[in-house]
């Protein structure tokens, strides 16, 4: 069975923005009814099922209830209830179907539109993040709340939280810049799969650890290095901070690794499109994988499993965080006092070719 279509998919089709389909999808104002019924059309014709707008459209309600799984209970369908209002999703990156929080984002909306609220997403251009400068779409007076997805700016993340608005961010900027924000944050559990590969990967001999990525650039990136930092430490192996990349950054990727005098054992990467970066420094090398140095990654993206070797990583599971993210937000909205929570969702390691040792394949 394929994929599920996406709204990114239909965006691509159409050759339009995401959050024009998005609109769509959800009965959201700002559209002529033309470009809206071109995008159901279109959405209809690829197989999309995650309508969100039930309150609005009566006639699609009774299908897709039936024939999809929600998180909420049937009598979240009130074909006469009012629209709750706009939940706002702020991104500083484009959202393609290879990125994590595609697929989380396909099915929070499913899940928040059963409430009775639509969502637009708006992007965040750089020039606009220096210039901490709301997307000119954007209306905080018209949202119910807001959502934000890579928004890693400090000073810009703070200007979000002092609108005033029920807010969350799904993973968010350091704490180590001025402690956590004032606001409800969902992450994935980035922690207990990386040190469960690390104390196997020590107990196979494979003790020089480097890691690859700006563990500055978010929390979420800052905690993997820090699990990789923790195991060896409780395992009694020095770690080498001459193995680590501390870059996301191609160029910078293949400078450093070609300009390693050693090569670590493993490279843990703080995401799959890092790892791949990493693959290819190593290639250009002359060295291979898993046959030099094991590779890990994180996200599991469509790329980890096409990749040769295929790419051992931690898979996040996109649809609790959905779930979860709409009960952050809902209970905000119902509850604006209560203290602020910091959820992390379960992950799972998935080991592929890319850490197979010799052993493993000696001993099989």
């Amino acid at each position: 069975m394929g994929r599920k279509v996406t709204i990114q998919d239909i965006a691509e089709e159409l050759g339009i923005s995401r959050n024009t389909v998005s609109k769509a999808i959800n009965n959201a104002p700002g559209l002529a009814d033309a470009t809206r019924e071109r995008i159901l059309k279109k959405a209809v014709e690829m197989g999309y099922k995650q309508f969100s707008y039930f309150t609005a459209r009566p006639d699609l309600r009774p299908a897709f209830a039936e024939s999809e799984s929600s998180a909420f209970p049937p009598e979240a369908y009130r074909a006469d209830e009012a629209k709750a209002g706009e939940i706002a999703v702020l991104t500083a990156k484009r959202l393609d179907y290879s990125h994590f929080a595609s697929s989380m984002l396909d099915r929070f909306q499913q899940e928040i539109g059963r409430l009775g609220y639509s969502v637009g997403v708006y992007e965040i251009p750089p020039e606009q993040l220096t210039a901490l400068a709301l997307p000119p779409a954007f209306h905080p007076e018209q949202a119910a709340a807001v959502v934000c997805i890579e928004v890693f700016a400090r000073r810009y993340a703070e200007m979000v939280c002092a609108l005033g608005l029920p807010t969350l961010f799904i993973d968010g900027p350091t704490f180590f810049h001025g402690g956590a924000l004032p606001t409800d944050q969902l992450y994935m559990e980035n922690t207990t799969e990386i040190s469960r590969l690390v104390h196997e990967l020590i107990q196979q001999g494979k003790k020089r650890m480097g890691f690859v990525g700006d563990y500055a650039h978010c929390e979420s990136f800052l905690e993997r290095y820090l699990s990789l930092r923790t195991a060896l430490m409780f395992s009694g192996v020095p770690f080498e901070e001459g193995f680590c990349v501390k870059s996301n950054d191609r160029q910078t990727i293949f400078r450093q690794i070609q300009a390693m005098p050693i090569l670590p054992d493993v490279f843990l990467c703080a995401n799959d499109f890092l790892a791949i970066d990493t693959l290819d420094a190593l290639r250009e090398l002359g060295k291979t994988v898993p046959g030099h140095v094991l590779l890990c990654g994180f996200d599991d993206s469509p790329e980890s499993r096409r990749m040769m070797p295929p790419l051992t990583t931690v898979h996040i599971h996109t649809e609790i965080m959905a779930f979860s993210a709409v009960q952050l937000l809902t209970t905000r909205i119902r509850e604006p006092n209560l203290d602020y929570r910091i959820v992390h969702t379960q992950t799972d390691l998935i080991r592929r070719e890319s850490t197979r040792c010799q052993r493993e394949e000696s001993d099989g």
